[in-house]
């Protein structure tokens, strides 16, 4: 009201505007301008999953105002008549998963996929992309890491996201991944010599100190969030080795020592022992995968406080397509039979050696947006409910160092929000269903009818 009155004593309500329909129509407008500027959300919790600690509260109502959590209250409180409210009694309420190692703009599809390096285009995986990101966003995981794409095309489909163009989770992209010559994300592996050519850093492929410098640059160049190394021999690769160390130390702390002088984490691709202890010595971030851990790199990783991205789903899903003649080509499949089964057992360890988990399934390579079923694979693996969910909020934001804003739901974080109907700390399985899903404060989901 003190808006419309000041409006009404403005020079620019002239003689000729301070008709009592000219009033009339302004005040109309400042009205609804009013409950506009003023509406806000309400969502009342039955249960309450923060993910600041291990405690489930009750009977709690979330404030969100300009996409923050301005307050969390006891009781049911509705608001007024111009505010939303969302009555999630008979739900438990959580922050917004995150996915730390997805493929959004890629999906696995067995040996035809390989022939799309040679017949899609940079839009054709973008627009793939928008699919997929809506489908992810859709399964409850408002932000994820992106660990490799093939045109920076994640770099693209991030800023569409972020301005509202295109619906999807908030994504932190590595760009390329950054190789050695014939290594895990060599984009040339397996072709014809006259297609296979030289690639270079731009390219995501480094040999020496100096190429390693130029492709942590170029990537900060090209608009990456982070970097994304193979410091081993991978699965899908048209190569023969799935654990073999690709990288030499000093190529390892160059990338680590330039990636640090841009403010960027380094996510390490590793299969084989020897690669994922010279990549944690190097002073990185996470190992993703990590298949043939031992006590000495557990002990490692505890010391250096580096995080275990398991991607248990994706070695399930590669496992399962193994057995399938045809599925994958013979270079590929006998790492698939051999390295898939083995993930699941080595997070049951890591975990059990006190090792710091941040939830990631390698989607692209198993389906998006069945993302959740990681948290069964966990829970499966002797993981509590209560620890997945956490590994999926608090310790996802803390690997991206974005804990001040996200992974918790307190007073003043961003409102990303999920919930599922009843109660997943008794049956997993129930978040590959999520009812509610909330991004920086907008409903993209309300199926909790």
């Amino acid at each position: 009201m003190k808006v419309f009155t000041s409006m009404l004593n403005t020079p620019l309500l002239t003689k000729h505007t301070r008709s009592p329909l000219a009033i009339s129509l302004i005040a109309a407008v400042m009205i609804s301008l009013g409950h506009s500027a003023y509406a806000a959300t309400y969502v009342y919790a039955g249960k309450l999953i923060t993910a600041e600690d291990g405690k489930v509260r009750e009977d709690k109502t979330l404030l969100i105002d300009k996409g923050l959590i301005q307050d969390i209250m006891d009781g049911k409180v509705e608001g007024n008549e111009q505010d939303s409210f969302y009555d999630l009694s008979e739900y438990t309420v959580m922050p917004g998963f995150m996915d730390m190692h997805t493929h959004i703009t890629y999906q696995n599809e067995g040996t035809a996929g390989y022939l799309k390096r040679f017949s899609n285009n940079e839009a054709d995986y973008a627009l793939a992309g928008v699919g997929y990101a809506e489908k992810t966003l859709m399964a409850g995981f408002t932000t994820i890491r992106n660990l490799g794409d093939s045109y920076n095309e994640t770099v693209a489909l991030r800023n569409a996201i972020n301005r509202g163009i295109v619906d999807g989770p908030r994504i932190y992209t590595s760009g390329k991944s950054i190789a050695t010559t014939g290594g895990h994300a060599d984009p040339t592996n397996g072709m014809r010599r006259d297609l296979m050519g030289s690639p270079t850093p731009r390219d995501g492929v480094i040999n020496g100190v100096a190429e390693a410098r130029e492709a942590v640059r170029q990537r900060y160049k090209d608009g990456a969030d982070l970097i994304k190394i193979t410091a081993t021999g991978g699965v899908l690769s048209v190569a023969k080795s799935g654990r073999n160390p690709q990288f030499m130390t000093d190529e390892l702390e160059a990338i680590v020592q330039t990636a640090q002088d841009y403010e960027m984490t380094v996510a390490v691709h590793a299969h084989g022992k020897e690669g994922m202890k010279r990549a944690i010595l190097a002073g990185v971030d996470s190992i993703e995968h990590g298949t043939y851990m031992d006590d000495e790199i557990f002990q490692l990783m505890r010391k250096n406080e580096v995080y275990y991205v398991p991607t248990i789903s994706a070695g399930n899903f590669v496992a399962e397509k193994a057995k399938i003649d045809g599925y994958f080509p013979a270079i590929v499949r006998p790492k698939a039979a051999a390295i898939g089964p083995l993930i699941q057992d080595t997070f049951s360890k890591a975990h059990g050696n006190g090792v710091m988990i941040a939830f990631g399934t390698d989607s692209g390579v198993s389906p998006h947006g069945e993302n959740a079923l990681e948290f069964q694979l966990m829970v499966d693996a002797g993981m509590s409910e209560m620890d997945a969910i956490i590994s999926a909020t608090y310790n996802t934001a803390k690997l991206l160092k974005i804990e001040d804003t996200l992974g918790t739901l307190q007073s003043g974080k961003i409102a990303d929000i999920v919930a599922v109907k009843g109660d997943p700390l008794e049956d997993i399985r129930l978040l590959q269903n999520i009812d509610f899903v909330m991004k920086n404060g907008e409903v993209y989901k309300h199926s909790a009818e």
